[in-house]
């Protein structure tokens, strides 16, 4: 069965689940090691699925998100839109790295996405430095793993329902 004929529900629940999680307060001490769920799972659902996950779903789930953060509008926009085309123009490669390799990439896509959030802050006058702008990125790279795991589960739940339906 071709994943172009997969239905989108999986892709948009889950970026809905990554978006409340992004956007879920939390203790002001655990704040900044905030994994950044909505750009893992837009690695994952570009690299997964390229055909429903592309540009503009990265750049919708982007603007989403500038607009609950109430910072400027575009920055996650144009973020998310730089790793999802980094990872659909490279997901045939990414998809059969071992696991730590893996990891390494989706970590440095995650820290290529904060560093254009960042750049973007400091365009606008108001940096942020240190260890609450790169916490994140490290705090993602440890959660890749079993953020993966459970989104691959749900996709091939997902694939193997459709099957038995067809």
């Amino acid at each position: 069965m071709s994943r172009s004929r997969t239905s989108p529900v999986m892709l948009w629940m889950t970026l809905l689940g990554a978006t409340v999680l992004a956007i879920t307060p939390l203790p002001t001490a655990a704040e900044p090691f905030r994994p950044p769920f909505l750009t893992m799972a837009v690695i994952y659902w570009s690299m997964m699925w390229p055909r429903l996950c592309g540009l503009l779903t990265a750049f919708i789930c982007g603007i989403i998100l500038d607009i609950l953060h109430g910072g400027l509008l575009g920055q996650h926009a144009l973020s998310l839109v730089v790793v999802s085309f980094l990872t659909v123009r490279f997901h045939l490669q990414i998809r059969i790295f071992p696991l730590w390799q893996l990891t390494a990439t989706a970590t440095l896509l995650m820290a290529i996405d904060t560093f254009f959030v960042f750049w973007s802050d400091g365009i606008a006058g108001y940096p942020i430095g240190g260890l609450a702008r790169w916490a994140p990125v490290l705090a993602g790279g440890i959660s890749w793993a079993p953020v993966m795991a459970l989104l691959d589960s749900l996709r091939l739940r997902a694939e193997n329902r459709r099957k038995r339906f067809a």
